[in-house]
């Protein structure tokens, strides 16, 4: 290493702020440093970051990278514990988080106590940018260099986010601004979001079958519409565990995990994910841009999406998960080694197909996917006036607006659920109001063909009054001949007819 010491010339002060961290004091520009606070309650992991990279949190409308500063130095450093400080620096326009462990203060140094370090070029230890001496050399603060410290792969990017977006204090006009939906799931310990237009289906795990391009990313292949599709390990894909462990878990396919068939260009692929979390309503300025450390896949993160009950929702750019080369492999390797049943794909596109949502209320529903306005978890935050009907769970707040929570058990006669936590709510919009129907459990989102969608018979739509299925007009018949299955088309408009004379008229 060619380094060598020198003391700053000219008279000089400058500000400096200063901490601790593992029994050594360090010291930054107090130009640099914007504030600090406490460790937060909830670090989002970011998958595919370096080691020394915590997760992320969300600070007053900005995501901020927490980074540990020990594990920076030596990757066998302990992680970043609750009673930890984050200094948040600007760092280009960024702001990132350096965790430390204690605050030190703020000091006014003359040049003369100051001394810079020169390295040779690309020297790993250029971060030490210098050392200040204070009480006659008793006490040594090591000055970092935040420019050398970091290096944020995407700042143009997050920068023209920031341009685009809401400005804190300003009223966003929602209203007249185009309102976007995404699916959000669960994989790698974290949650993340594809929008609706991108997802052609959501399905429970099929049986996987052998490919000749299995790979740690490629599970396999299955029959989707008279195509094979490659399946891609989503938690694999983010490096989230061994190959070796990635196959023995999705060989062994839990109940909570699906598969979601995403549209790559001309090419379908499904990603195996841990489950299906919620539908989630946006706009396009409430993406926050993600501040990325690290190049690997960096395309796919296109922002982040808080949530109040689902916390931080990486909202993922589809077209950028996998590389052109991956895509083009997996499309014509699988197409030259198992060719489509092209009768059975054409028969497929001869009808009109809609997407539905599947979910249970003790029997299978399915509703058009554009009557749910989102998806919603069981909140315990449901509170229950006085005079409320007894089909009424109560009325949450959701977003600034009251919204009436029908339990359609309660309404039907059937007996309540076990575990009333484990619901979904269907949020759907009327006019000016909303309103949320409990159900058990949400299934999948499918695309479906007109010509599997017929009259409800005579004996279901004259049923008794405690059969929701009473109230529907349709049914759908999907499946194979070897496994059936017969959904009630589920009308919300219908329901909410029923339910105009007992619900309150303000909701």
């Amino acid at each position: 290493m060619d380094m060598h010491e020198g003391r700053e010339g000219g008279g000089a002060t400058e500000l400096f702020g200063s901490f601790f961290l593992g029994g050594d004091e360090f010291a930054l520009p107090a130009s640099c440093i914007r504030e600090v606070v406490n460790y937060p309650a909830r670090v989002t992991a970011l998958p595919l970051s370096p080691p020394y990279l915590e997760g992320m949190f969300t600070l007053r409308g900005s995501v901020i990278p927490v980074v540990n500063l020990g594990r920076l130095f030596r990757a066998d450093a302990p992680r970043a514990v609750a009673t930890d400080k984050i200094a948040i620096l600007d760092f280009q326009q960024v702001l990132v988080g350096i965790v430390f462990q204690e605050t030190g203060e703020i000091l006014r140094v003359p040049a003369s106590d100051r001394s810079a370090l020169h390295y040779a070029s690309g020297d790993a230890h250029a971060v030490i940018a210098g050392t200040i001496l204070l009480g006659g050399g008793a006490r040594l603060l090591q000055i970092l260099d935040p420019h050398a410290l970091l290096h944020i792969e995407n700042v143009p990017h997050v920068l023209a986010l920031q341009a685009t977006g809401a400005r804190p204090g300003t009223a966003r006009r929602h209203a007249q601004g185009e309102r976007r939906r995404c699916v959000s799931f669960h994989a790698a310990g974290a949650t993340f979001a594809f929008e609706m237009l991108a997802i052609q289906e959501i399905i429970k795990v099929p049986e996987l079958h052998s490919s000749l391009l299995n790979s740690a990313l490629c599970l396999g292949r299955m029959h989707f519409r008279g195509s094979q599709v490659a399946v891609v390990d989503f938690g694999a894909l983010l490096q989230a565990a061994e190959p070796a462990a990635a196959a023995k878990a999705a060989k062994a396919a839990t109940l909570d995990q699906r598969v979601i068939v995403v549209r790559l260009g001309d090419t379908s692929v499904g990603f195996l994910v841990d489950s299906i979390d919620s539908i989630v309503h946006f706009f396009g300025d409430e993406v926050l841009p993600i501040p990325l450390l690290s190049k690997a896949r960096a395309a796919m993160f296109a922002g982040c999406i808080t949530r109040e009950g689902l916390g931080d929702i990486i909202y993922l750019d589809h077209k950028e998960i996998l590389s052109q080369t991956e895509i083009v492999e997996m499309r014509d390797g699988h197409a030259r080694l198992y060719p489509a049943d092209a009768e059975t794909s054409a028969a497929t596109h001869q009808a009109r197909r809609r997407v539905y949502i599947t979910f249970t209320v003790e029997t299978p529903f399915a509703v058009e996917i554009g009557q749910v306005r989102e998806i919603i978890d069981f909140s315990g935050a449901i509170t229950t006036p006085p005079g409320m009907p007894a089909c009424m769970r109560g009325m949450l707040k959701l977003r600034q607006q009251m919204i009436s929570i029908i339990d359609l058990r309660r309404l039907y006669a059937m007996p309540p659920l076990p575990d009333a936590s484990s619901g979904k709510i269907l949020i759907v919009e009327r006019g000016d109001e909303r309103y949320g129907f409990l159900v058990d459990h949400v299934d999948n989102i499918m695309t479906i063909s007109d010509s599997q969608r017929f009259a409800a018979p005579q004996i279901i739509r004259t049923g008794t009054h405690d059969d929701l299925r009473s109230e529907m007009d349709e049914m759908l018949d999907i499946g194979t001949e070897a496994q059936r299955q017969t959904l009630s088309v589920f009308q919300c408009d219908h329901l909410l007819e029923k339910l105009g004379a007992a619900l309150p008229q303000a909701a």
